[in-house]
This record gives structure tokens, C-alpha cells and sequence, in this order.
């Protein structure tokens, strides 16, 4: 075939490389996560994840408005109480922090708010779920996200997204949401979300490493691919209308393997590790920060995630823009 065939040709110039790109990034894949802290008066530097803050409600409004500015679609939304105990009482308060900050952000903006659902920021013992002696006990935790689900709901959420990994939960928030006439409320799970060693900056963040024990019993072990698909598969049975698989660069194998077996939405989480590498890479001056955060997140996008929360969104949105 040579000379006849030079794949050379279509890279050779810059124009012709942007005409044939196969993948895009665009703004509108972007999500953005957003902390908000009941014990907090003023932002607070996340020293684990350079450049996110964790928020006090009264900046959250403004927050989301420059997120919006931005022409970012949604946020993430987590929240770190005041007030833990066993049950995680304060997640389905109607006054807890994420339906206060909730109802703050609509003041001034009218952004898709996604809520996180789940009890670790909320519990003293920072799991999941309900204990019965040790272990998080599966069953009794649905009625909980159930409730939380709910009063995320009232408070003006626009999606929820469940993360404990609870086998029925998607079920049981659906039957909750619609039994409270939040039918239209779409539901994102956290279908395939790994024990990985990658979420530790966000437990600085959200306050929520856990007391004793792990989270092996419950989030899927990382040398598994066909158990992910069997997931994601009961979660759509079960309600679910978007996807998420988490974290995405260490599981892009699985984001492929999803998009082809699912015709659902798709999420990919770049989480807080795989964030913070690149940032400690990038200020030692062993990478370059844009070119490094753009590669990886058209990564995600090329393994077939339709959109992608990350925490750098808003960089990467100015980069998109430019």
C-alpha cells in the first residue's frame, strides 16, 4: 500500500487535524462538583486537591452562578453536616445542609442541580449505610436513601444520584420519589463504582473516611469487569436513567464495555485522585497542566462517556472556550 497510503497526510497540518478529530470535548460534557460545609464561614482550600474550596451555603449562589457563567450544564452537589450520628439524621432534614444549599443556588441560578445520595458524610461512623454490629447492613439502608432521596426532591433537586452501592437502592429511591410524586426525577447511579485507593482526597473533602473497617464490601473489587456490566444492568431494571462508572481512567476498559452494551446516558467520574496527580505532576513541572487535563478528559469522552464530572471543569471549560 505504500506510498499510496500515508495516514501522515491527515495530521500534517493543524486545520486538517481539527476537521477529521474523531472526538470532541465540549463544555456541555462537563459537571462540576460542588462541597458545601455546615461548619464553615468562609471557603476553605481543599490542601489535598489544589484550587477546589469546600463552600459555606452563603457563597454556594455565587459559586453556581460562575459555574453557570461558564456555560457548565450542572453541578454535583456534597454535603459535610454539622451534626453526625449512627443514622445520618441530618441527610433527610429538610433544614440539612444540601436542601439549604439547595435552596440557595435556585436563588440565583437555575443550573441542573445533581445531589449526591448517600449516609458517609452524614454517619459518625462514616459508612455507608445502617450498621448491624460492623457490617453496613444493606436492607435497612434502602428505607434511608429513600428519605433522603425525597427531601432532596422537595428541596429543588433536579436529578439524584444514589453512590452507596447498596443492591436494591436504585429500586427503593424510584418507589419513593414516585410515591411522593417526584416521578420526573431522573435518577444517575453510581452503577459501577470501584474500591479504589483514587477517592482519597475526597475524603479529606466531604469529611468522610471511615471510623474502622473499609468499603470492599459494598464497592466492587477493581479485578472485575463482567460483575460491572451485570450492575449496571440491575440498575436499569431497577429505575436507573443515567449511568456512572467510578473512577473513569483506571476503568475506561469498563466505560467502553458499558457504551456498547448499554443505550442508556453515560457517566464517567474523574474523581478527586486521578485529579490531584495530574495537578501535583503539572506544578512540579513534569507535565504540562492544560494539555494533560484536556488528554485525559477526551480519554473519557473517547471511551464512550457521554458526559463527565470532574473537578476540572471549570479550567477545562475556559480551555474549550479559548
Amino acid at each position: 500500500m505504500f506510498p499510496q497510503s500515508r495516514p501522515r497526510r491527515l495530521r500534517a497540518r493543524p486545520n486538517i487535524r481539527d476537521l477529521i478529530r474523531e472526538t470532541e470535548l465540549s463544555v456541555r460534557d462537563l459537571v462540576y462538583p460542588l462541597f458545601v460545609n455546615e461548619n464553615l464561614t468562609a471557603p476553605k482550600e481543599i490542601g489535598s486537591m489544589p484550587g477546589i474550596r469546600s463552600l459555606p451555603v452563603s457563597e454556594l449562589g455565587e459559586e453556581a452562578r460562575s459555574v453557570e457563567a461558564l456555560g457548565i450544564p450542572a453541578v454535583l452537589l456534597f454535603g459535610v453536616p454539622s451534626r453526625k450520628d449512627p443514622k445520618g439524621t441530618s441527610a433527610d432534614d429538610p433544614d440539612g445542609i444540601v436542601q439549604r444549599a439547595i435552596r440557595e443556588i435556585r436563588k440565583v441560578s437555575e443550573i441542573t442541580i445533581i445531589t449526591d445520595l448517600c449516609l458517609c458524610e452524614y454517619t459518625d461512623h462514616g459508612h455507608c449505610g445502617m450498621l448491624r454490629g460492623d457490617d453496613v447492613d444493606n436492607d435497612s439502608t434502602l428505607d434511608r436513601y429513600a428519605a433522603i432521596a425525597v427531601s432532596q426532591a422537595r428541596a429543588g433537586a433536579d436529578m439524584i444520584a444514589p453512590s452507596g452501592m447498596m443492591d436494591g437502592q436504585v429500586a427503593a429511591i424510584r418507589e419513593g420519589l414516585d410515591r411522593s410524586g417526584f416521578e420526573n426525577i431522573p435518577i444517575m447511579s453510581y452503577a459501577a463504582k470501584y474500591a479504589s485507593s483514587f477517592y482519597g482526597p475526597f475524603r479529606d473533602a466531604a469529611e468522610s473516611t471511615p471510623q474502622h473497617g473499609d468499603r470492599r464490601s459494598h464497592q466492587m473489587d477493581p479485578g472485575n469487569a463482567r460483575e460491572a456490566l451485570r450492575e449496571m444492568g440491575l440498575d436499569i431494571e431497577e429505575g436507573a436513567d443515567i449511568l456512572m462508572v467510578k473512577p473513569a481512567l483506571p476503568y475506561l476498559d469498563i466505560v467502553h464495555r458499558a457504551r456498547e452494551r448499554f443505550n442508556v446516558p453515560l457517566a464517567a467520574y474523574q474523581v478527586s485522585g486521578e485529579y490531584s496527580m495530574i495537578k501535583a505532576a503539572a506544578e512540579n513541572g513534569w507535565i504540562d497542566h492544560d494539555r494533560a487535563m484536556m488528554e485525559s478528559l477526551q480519554s473519557i469522552k473517547r471511551a464512550g462517556a457521554d458526559f463527565i464530572i470532574t473537578y476540572f471543569a471549570k479550567e477545562a471549560a475556559r480551555v474549550v472556550g479559548e
